[in-house]
């Protein structure tokens, strides 16, 4: 009985950002439960390739869709047209996020918050933040009617605690052009847990959950550097396998977290303790 409760059999979930590293595994994990995985994506060829993918593997009715999400006007028709061929959306996971790679920079003075531009500002609020923001209300409010519903925000584990700067220093490199994680992305992470909060309270009455995930840092081939950097700061020694966010995702999405709802959970190999 209580391993049916993760059971997510022809759930449909809408996934922003679905083509990326963390979103295809959110794909997958909704599919290996059983649901039916949207991947939306503002670059169709990736989430394009994984939908095909799991459809094949999996015997599921993924799909991909190419979709601004600052653009409620998209949103709306997109979210249409899901409606009339699958029925319903079931679950939205909010996972659409910009996130450029400082490990792997050097010389990037533009991070830095004392040269940080506008442009890049609104950009990534709008993408992280306004997107999340908009899905919800569009899609949020097709759950309301329905009186049923699952959101899942996917904040960060910075969402919780600040950047540690040092682990992107440089040998050789001047401390005014030193890459650090910019102030967007914590501010974005931290915004998404506020959004949870207040959509869980907000929808409390009408059947929608909504909880946040913070995950830790993820292994994608980073600089030997700074993986050692970034592990000494992990209880556990290691950075994150790709997939092990899966577990918790169907946990948030399922009736096996029926009683939680308006919650961060925390999944960082133990970073945030220290």
């Amino acid at each position: 009985m209580t391993l049916q409760k993760f059971e997510l059999k022809n759930k449909v979930a809408v996934i922003t950002g679905g083509g990326g590293l963390l979103g295809s595994m959110h794909a997958e994990a909704i599919a290996e439960a059983g649901g039916i995985p949207l991947l939306w994506d503002i670059y169709p060829e990736s989430a394009t390739k994984k939908a095909k993918e799991i459809a094949e593997h999996y015997k599921t009715k993924a799909s991909a869709f190419q979709i601004d999400i600052t653009n409620e006007l998209e949103i709306k028709e997109v979210v249409a047209e899901i409606l009339e061929n699958y029925g319903t959306i079931d679950i939205l996971i909010n996972n659409a996020a910009n996130n450029p790679k400082m490990e792997n920079n050097v010389d990037v003075p533009w991070s830095r918050l004392e040269n940080f531009p506008l442009e890049q500002w609104q950009a990534d609020i709008n993408v992280g933040l306004t997107g999340a923001f908009l899905c919800s209300k569009v899609i949020g409010s097709e759950m309301q009617k329905r009186k049923k519903g699952v959101i899942v925000n996917i904040a960060s584990d910075l969402a919780v605690i600040a950047p540690d700067q040092r682990i992107y220093k440089k040998e050789n490199t001047s401390p005014e052009k030193q890459a650090v994680k910019p102030v967007t992305y914590s501010v974005v992470k931290s915004g998404l847990v506020g959004l949870t909060k207040y959509l869980a309270t907000y929808w409390s009455e009408d059947g929608i959950r909504v909880n946040a995930i913070s995950p830790g840092g993820v292994f994608n081939n980073q600089p030997e550097d700074f993986v050692k950097k970034l592990t000494h700061l992990i209880p556990m020694g290691r950075m994150a396998h790709k997939d092990e966010y899966k577990g918790a995702i169907v946990f948030l999405c399922s009736d096996a977290s029926s009683y939680m709802t308006g919650q961060n959970l925390i999944v960082d190999g133990g970073r945030t303790c220290w």
